[in-house]
């Protein structure tokens, strides 16, 4: 029988509300809050009793909640501390320094799947394929590299989900990649990233579990309304606004048609770049498979949606692992790994 744990959701809130607040009203919209409501009606339907603790710019209550109902875990769902992206890394140390097992990636896999050069500096070092690329600073010096190859895809360095990244994004001369990276320069007030356009197929790999690993089946992002001429790119809204995707035929679907060794190849690859990271909980991959069958990772995604219409719940579907299997999946890892943390300094000690 399944032990009954005391579970802390931890989550972005666009406002701070106070401790025992319910969350009904946001839960009830379905296009609000979407992927805590499917977490809390889970890890409810798996017995555990579960606290909602909504955090904006303020971690008192979070010191709070620990000290009056300290819970067995916490599902940190933060992605965001006071509307700042880059934060997410700094509440997960937060975490790690409260000693509590928390589900998801360590704070320093989250600040490395956040840079976009970082990562591909690592994979590069390990062999693994990724687009050529060059960052830009806020104070340096906005060039064309040399060897570097047009057409490109200009984004933010670190951000997350897609954002800063539109189809003016994509550059093919020398003046527009100028252009593009001093607009996030000098717009965003952020360091930028030029990437090579790799010409392929998109697809979602996720890779779980720490000394034995999952890797679960692809998905591929589809243009169906778009040409082959244009660049296929995963935009903002190509990825959150409904009415674009519809126009344009975008859609993650399941991927049947992979011959069997270039599955394997992918299979490998991931589970090279996961261990590359360092990963211990669960990682997506993006990647590109060209004409060629060469596979580009374009970025890994440290603690990516588990909303059960996204690419994760979707793929653990299909490997055979229902959605309850796989919260409980992520919470047992989260605590086997706190355990192995404490018999490790008992050892030091």
């Amino acid at each position: 029988m399944r032990k009954k744990l005391k579970v802390l959701m931890l989550f972005y809130s666009p406002y701070q509300k106070p401790r025992g607040y319910d969350y009904k009203e946001e839960f009830a919209d379905s296009d609000n809050m979407y992927t805590e409501k499917d977490i809390f009606e889970a890890l409810k339907n798996l017995g555990h009793e579960v606290s909602l603790l909504g955090i904006f710019d303020d971690i008192t209550p979070l010191f709070e909640e620990i000290k009056e109902n300290k819970p067995d875990v916490i599902f940190n769902l933060m992605e965001v501390f006071n509307d700042q992206t880059h934060l997410e890394k700094n509440l997960a140390a937060l975490l790690e320094v409260l000693g509590i097992p928390f589900t998801g990636a360590s704070s320093g896999v989250l600040y490395l799947c956040n840079n976009k050069a970082l990562h591909k500096k690592i994979f590069n070092y390990h062999r693994i394929k990724v687009p050529r690329f060059h960052d830009f600073t806020l104070d340096s010096r906005v060039f064309v590299p040399v060897k570097f190859k047009l057409p490109a895809v200009i984004k933010p360095l670190c951000e997350e989900a897609s954002r800063g990244i539109s189809q003016a994004s994509i550059v093919t001369t020398p003046e527009a990649l100028i252009e593009r990276v001093k607009f996030i320069l000098q717009n965003l007030g952020q360091d930028a990233i030029a990437e090579e356009y790799i010409d392929g197929r998109e697809l979602y790999v996720t890779v779980m579990g720490h000394k034995s690993l999952v890797v679960l089946p692809p998905r591929e992002m589809v243009f169906k309304n778009v040409s082959q001429e244009q660049p296929h790119i995963a935009t903002y809204k190509a990825k959150w606004d409904e009415n674009y995707r519809k126009r344009w035929g975008i859609d993650s679907v399941p991927v049947k048609d992979l011959d069997k060794g270039i599955l394997k190849r992918i299979n490998t690859i991931c589970r090279r770049a996961y261990r590359a990271l360092d990963a211990r909980s669960y990682v997506r991959f993006d990647l590109r498979l060209t004409p060629e069958a060469e596979v580009y990772i374009i970025e890994p995604n440290a603690n990516p949606c588990l909303a059960r219409i996204d690419e994760m719940a979707q793929a653990a579907h299909l490997s055979g692992l229902d959605y309850e299997e796989l919260i409980q999946r992520i919470v047992d890892q989260a605590i086997t790994l706190n355990q192995q943390a404490r018999l490790k300094k008992k050892v030091k000690s």
